[in-house]
């Protein structure tokens, strides 16, 4: 289904609290936009974008200070899903062309600002030729006949449009979406205006956008004697069971409007919404019921602490155990990946971590080069269970690298499921 996508910007003053109150909070994409980047800031930039991609769930599109296709792959391996150029096309529309062939058409972006260009229209058209396959439409808020003009070129040329907007006010957001007949919106000086708001108004003014809608009616659930349902709260990524609570038709219907986990409180007799005087929130990402349509599952991004505690979990104490092995790799492998990057960032003297990080790249590359070829030897003995060790040390050293360039398990994981 085809719906009106809200693209929040962040600022530059606390870009990564941003990125995760709006990767919650409802956001389709979200835009990084420096427009004071330089040609040397881009590498500055490259930890910045690779720490956001590794927390947020939506695509990230990066703005400003793209000069070159080297600029673009920096970008695009760092983690952007894509490329938005403005000055560059300007100077030479080539770039569009080479970039749209390299990495893609849907990858690639074009700002045209109709405070400072002549004929939007006709330089839209030479875009589209190049190969861009969207375009950014913004004005800084100078003109007056900013609808008129997207309207054209979203007629005329037939490429994606994003209009933009400086409203933090849901009802004139909604209107310029209307006006314009744009795919996206994209927002600038929101400061934590909660997506989901803007959302519902669109939803009021007939827009169709990307919200929760439930599959089935509560009138189908089956309650227990007090009129409510049961909701296991579970972090959505590490799979770590948080709390139980209940819910009631109002709360539930309150957690699809809202995103945020709402629900009622038996002792109180009243709704609740989790963490809302705590700021200790649970943002919906999915709702799951059982077979016997009696309890909800909900897959949650939990801000803070769960439990009234202070504890992540309400599941902390133990009343039988049983040894079991309980190895999970991946969270194995970051494990070992947070006690190298804490030796980074706090030395520990005799530390072997310390050892390669001191010397530098050269012996870090060296030692993985030496742990490859010791995997080589020990493959080529059928009999040998070395290969195991040999890997081992391999992934180890592997890591050391990782951390030294910034580079998460999340960051590969990503990779792969691209290919994929």
């Amino acid at each position: 289904m085809k719906y009106t996508k809200v693209i929040p910007c962040l600022s530059m003053d606390n870009p990564i609290d941003e990125a995760i109150f709006y990767n919650d909070s409802g956001a389709d994409s979200i835009a990084f936009f420096d427009s004071g980047c330089k040609k040397e800031d881009i590498d500055k930039n490259i930890s910045l974008i690779r720490k956001i991609t590794s927390i947020i769930d939506v695509p990230l599109i990066v703005c400003g200070g793209v000069r070159s296709i080297e600029d673009i792959k920096k970008l695009l391996y760092a983690g952007a899903s894509k490329i938005c150029m403005k000055t560059a096309p300007l100077n030479d529309i080539n770039i569009v062309r080479e970039a749209a062939d390299k990495f893609g058409s849907d990858r690639i972006i074009v700002t045209i600002d109709l405070s400072t260009c002549n004929n939007p229209t006709e330089y839209a058209s030479k875009l589209k030729a190049a190969g861009a396959g969207e375009l950014l439409i913004i004005d800084n808020n100078k003109i007056s006949n900013y609808t008129e003009i997207v309207c054209q070129i979203r007629n005329q040329v037939a490429l994606p449009v994003i209009s933009s907007s400086y409203s933090t006010n849901p009802g004139e957001i909604a209107q310029l979406v209307k006006d314009t007949t744009c795919d996206s919106i994209s927002l600038y000086n929101l400061n934590k205006h909660d997506i989901m708001d803007i959302k519902q108004e669109f939803k009021n003014n007939g827009i169709s956008v990307n919200i929760f809608e439930s599959a089935i009616p509560f009138s189908e659930f089956k309650l227990n004697s007090d009129g409510l349902i049961p909701v296991i709260a579970q972090h959505y990524k590490t799979g770590e069971v948080l709390m139980l609570a209940y819910m009631n038709e109002e709360s539930y219907n309150m957690t699809i409007k809202t995103g945020k986990m709402t629900y009622y409180s038996r002792s109180r007799q009243e709704l609740w919404t989790k963490g809302l005087t705590s700021g200790h929130l649970q943002f919906v990402k999915s709702l799951t019921i059982d077979c016997d349509k009696d309890t909800i599952l909900a897959k949650v991004s939990q801000i803070g602490a769960a439990c009234h505690t202070g504890s992540p979990t309400c599941f902390f104490t133990d009343l039988a155990k049983k040894e079991y092995n309980d190895l999970n790799p991946l969270k194995m492998f970051n494990e070992v990946y947070d006690v190298i990057s804490s030796r980074k960032n706090t030395p520990k003297q005799g530390s072997y971590t310390n050892y390669l990080m001191d010397k530098g790249l050269d012996k870090i590359l060296k030692k993985i080069g030496e742990e490859a070829t010791e995997i080589i030897i020990a493959a080529k003995n059928p009999d040998s269970e070395d290969i195991k060790y040999e890997i081992s040390d391999f992934l180890y050293h592997l890591m050391v690298l990782m951390v030294e360039k910034d580079i998460t398990w999340n960051d590969i994981l990503k990779e792969l499921a691209d290919r994929r």
